[in-house]
């Protein structure tokens, strides 16, 4: 099928407005220990927006970083669901997003270690963390900073109706 050089001129000036008005993808990164509310929030503010990535669910990082180059590739939005306690646990997602040019957001989880084995002891059986494993979370959690190279930075708890969101105060949310 040939085009005339009217349907080519706007052919043209559609595709060049979609691209300029596309919003940005996005890189969220989940920061906190185990049983902080992080997948439920995952569930509840990205379920049809972003593809999630969780290590538990996939297995192995080789998996995972499959997944995020897919994502990445295609300039599909994701979520990483996981502890990601410190700087260099975060550095191995900031880097590819931003090279890519994603927008990089990271929600930091509240992290009561008693609170989070209270809920974590709530949890079914088999849905449950080691004491072990959430303790060695928490003593490796550091606090983000933007510096790490995310756009923005939010402080995430749970409240009586749901999460409440926070921008971040820096050192002191």
């Amino acid at each position: 099928m040939r085009l005339t050089l009217r349907e080519r001129r706007y052919c043209e000036t559609v595709t060049t407005s979609d691209a300029s008005n596309a919003p940005r993808p996005e890189a969220v990164i989940f920061i906190g220990i185990q049983a902080t509310g992080k997948s439920t929030f995952c569930r509840e503010r990205f379920f049809r927006s972003h593809v999630r990535v969780n290590l538990d669910m996939l297995g192995t990082r080789h998996r995972e970083t499959r997944l995020i180059e897919t994502c990445l590739a295609t300039g599909i939005s994701f979520v990483v669901d996981n502890t990601n306690p410190s700087a260099a646990d975060r550095a191995r997602y900031l880097a590819p997003a931003r090279a890519a040019g994603f927008a990089i957001t990271g929600y930091y989880f509240a992290s009561q270690v008693a609170a989070a084995r209270a809920r974590n002891a709530a949890r079914a059986p088999d849905e449950q963390v080691p004491d072990l494993g959430l303790l060695g979370a928490a003593g490796r959690l550091e606090r983000p900073r933007l510096a790490e190279g995310f756009d923005a930075l939010y402080y995430v708890r749970i409240a009586d109706s749901g999460f409440a969101v926070e921008p971040w105060q820096g050192d002191a949310p």
